[in-house]
């Protein structure tokens, strides 16, 4: 007789039970023969930089290693300088907000085995010149350089200024939508610094009361342009170290300027810009000498055109481009002037990642769906266009990340039925060299819980194939009758139905399914990977089609026997609680019950650069902001409406969720809510989450 296998609980999920391991921070070195890991023991506050060789997956030396007696700290991250005879180490670090940073941060010398620290205080960015002579970073919102033998400091910039001037960094929007931090950039002979300043004087202040636990409250204060406003002016600036002399460059109409790279020509800077309504994207050279720039490539689209970090110049500064143009993400080769020279990907599948490109053998490396929309595969294609060769075996979502000279790559694989693994593989041809690290300790501990399959299939919704996925109970009785809890997120380019290894929220759904639900998830128009066309539909009216989409997708699903159609559920996070928001509003025949964590309920609360991508602006399109605002249909409330939020939340304002109360209050309609004081968009710390699940729980349970 078989053991009665455990139910999963919110201690388990939240207490680390199904935890995976993986392999920190690791980097290849030059050689592309050996790799780096950082390997830390945080209870004795002990870190190490080990080197391994690939081939034989042996250690082969401990390149620093924290050591009290020698002034050696603790360290949590390290980045090498190009030589690899310096390593730069952080220290102390704490967030700013989503990817910005403080902290204490050194260079050791590995040759010199000597330590420097870069600045008594807390600072951002620190990153070393190509030679590994100097380090440049910002403290304060200004740019400085540091000559690490002499002992020198340059300040570069002086008016630098909290809320007004930053320079060096980028503001709260860019950091959010374009995903980057560090606005400055070495030339190859480390004799040039390229940056962006940040005049942010017009940009509304946004405030937020942080709590804590004096006295009184304090109001934190940011600059926050939402949709419509005043953004930063940003503008891109040389500084010549040998004359110390800084230049203004003219980009011409440059609104936003989300990325900067020099070119292997030390004196030729490229630069990216965009319109404000991001349908514009325009790839310039700068000559640093002259300052005269030349258009490389433009870039357009009726919707918007993407930015990436795909942008990769060949050693005679041809350049791999990817780009949507063709109806699909794929990767280009351009001439030095611009010109396309010829697609090398093709396809009704999408690039998901550029890896990278192998300057001896011709290759060019990356990830893609080409397998279908949920996996990920890795390949290599010829600079040519041709003899496409997928590298990874196993049907699943692969991950790479090759040797510096690309004769190797480690896997990254996961399913649904295998947790992360990672293997060594020979990158011309793909073949398994060794296994490196697994889970199945993990896999082993699961054999105890109950754990029902997660099924993939498809839903034909309002004449489209959308991918699905469902969890029915282990003991599924198809003469049963069971509640459907459906769970998305639905933002532009955002997938959900995936082939991977669980994340926490599956383990909840797992737990929901051991009590009798059936979840199902389903990825609508405007969700990512399939195509161009299908990603921007929902362009200049989010909430329309998504929620459309998981109207009828709930219906269909209910018209199974096996599914009680007078109990239906939705929840999501975010953008998923904007939506959960709308189905129980305009759906509310459908759905009987909804939970929205930190929802945006009018997109006129949310930032420019994200909303405006998608909407244009509130003065523009009046119409696809209001008549999507679940603010605006409050009165329709008919089921159970949970409301969670962070009162810290930098990124979606509790003002959402204040307002939606006052629209529910006004429309005398009764639902739950809940405020976390002092929490951020991830609602986390301490037993945060434990009692936000705890919650979400009790709300399915006693109204499903």
């Amino acid at each position: 007789m078989q053991a009665q296998k455990k139910q999963i609980t919110l201690e388990d999920i939240w207490g680390g039970t199904f935890r995976t391991e993986g392999l920190e921070a690791l980097r290849s070195t030059k050689d592309g023969q050996h790799y780096t890991v950082l390997n830390q023991d945080r209870d004795r506050q002990v870190a190490a930089i080990d080197k391994y060789d690939y081939r034989t997956r042996q250690q082969v030396g401990t390149l620093l290693r924290t050591d009290p007696a020698r002034g050696i700290p603790y360290f949590t991250g390290y980045t090498f300088s190009e030589d690899e005879n310096k390593v730069l180490i952080a220290t102390q670090v704490e967030p700013i907000y989503r990817r910005s940073r403080l902290g204490v941060y050194y260079v050791y010398d590995l040759q010199q085995e000597q330590l420097t620290q870069i600045s008594e205080r807390k600072i951002q960015e620190p990153t070393l010149s190509p030679d590994g002579s100097k380090v440049a970073y910002v403290d304060q919102n200004n740019l400085y350089v540091l000559h690490l033998e002499s002992g020198e400091l340059l300040q570069v910039t002086e008016d630098g200024q909290p809320n007004a001037i930053i320079n060096g960094v980028t503001d709260w929007v860019y950091e959010e939508e374009f995903a980057f931090v560090r606005a400055f950039e070495w030339n190859a002979r480390g004799d040039k610094l390229a940056y962006l300043r940040f005049d942010e004087r017009d940009v509304p202040e946004f405030s937020m009361d942080v709590y804590g636990s004096d006295l009184y409250p304090f109001p934190h204060q940011f600059k926050y342009p939402k949709a419509g406003e005043a953004n930063a002016v940003v503008s891109l600036h040389i500084h010549d170290l040998d004359s110390g002399q800084t230049r203004d460059v003219d980009l011409g109409e440059a609104y936003y300027i989300p990325r900067l790279q020099w070119m292997h020509h030390p004196d030729h800077l490229s630069v990216q810009t965009l319109n404000r309504h991001q349908n514009r994207l325009r790839l310039h050279r700068v000559d640093a000498a002259s300052l005269e720039t030349t258009l490389l490539l433009e870039e357009t689209d009726a919707a918007y055109v993407d930015v990436t970090d795909n942008l990769t110049f060949l050693p005679d500064d041809r350049f791999i481009w990817t780009s949507e143009k063709d109806g699909y993400n794929h990767i280009y080769l351009h001439d030095t002037d611009g010109a396309e020279l010829r697609q090398l990907t093709s396809g009704p599948w999408e690039v998901t990642a550029y890896y990278g490109y192998d300057a001896d053998e011709g290759r060019i490396y990356f990830q893609s769906t080409a397998e279908g929309s949920i996996l990920r595969d890795i390949y290599s294609v010829s600079d040519r266009g041709r003899g496409l060769k997928r590298l990874s075996q196993g049907t699943g979502t692969h991950q790479a990340t090759f040797s510096a000279d690309f004769s190797y790559f480690i896997d990254s694989f996961s399913n649904v039925d295998t947790p992360s693994v990672y293997t060594l593989h020979d990158a011309s041809d793909g073949e398994q060299l060794a296994e490196l690290q697994n889970n199945r300790e993990l896999l082993g501990r699961l054999e105890g819980f109950e754990m029902a399959p997660k099924e993939f299939g498809t839903l034909e919704v309002n004449g489209y194939e959308l991918n699905m996925y469902m969890i029915r109970p282990a003991d599924f009785d198809p003469e049963k009758k069971y509640p459907l809890f459906m769970f998305q997120y639905s933002g532009p380019g955002s997938q959900q139905v995936a082939n991977r290894w669980h994340g926490s929220n599956d383990y909840w759904h797992q737990m929901l399914a051991s009590e009798g639900y059936i979840i199902a998830c389903v990825d609508g128009r405007g969700t990512g990977l399939k195509g161009r066309d299908f990603k921007k539909i929902t362009q200049k009216e989010l909430g329309k089609y998504e929620v459309e989409d998981q109207i009828a997708a709930a219906k269909l699903l209910s018209e199974r026997p096996y599914i009680d159609p007078d109990r239906t559920g939705i929840w999501g996070w975010s953008y998923g609680g904007f939506m959960s928001s709308n189905c129980i509003l305009k759906g509310n025949e459908t759905f009987e019950l909804a939970i929205a964590v930190a929802p945006v309920t009018s997109w006129r609360f949310y930032d420019t650069i994200y909303t405006e991508r998608y909407m244009q602006t509130p003065q523009e399109n009046p119409g696809g902001y209001d008549e999507n605002s679940p603010l605006f249909f409050a009165d329709r409330l008919k089921g159970d409406y949970l409301l969670v939020h962070g009162s810290a939340d930098d990124n979606v304002h509790v003002q959402n969720t204040m307002r939606m109360i006052e629209a529910l209050v006004q429309a005398n309609k009764p639902f739950e809510w809940a405020i976390y004081p002092d929490k951020n968009h991830g609602i986390y710390g301490g037993n945060t989450r434990l009692h936000l699940y705890n919650k979400m729980t009790r709300f399915v349970l006693e109204n499903l």
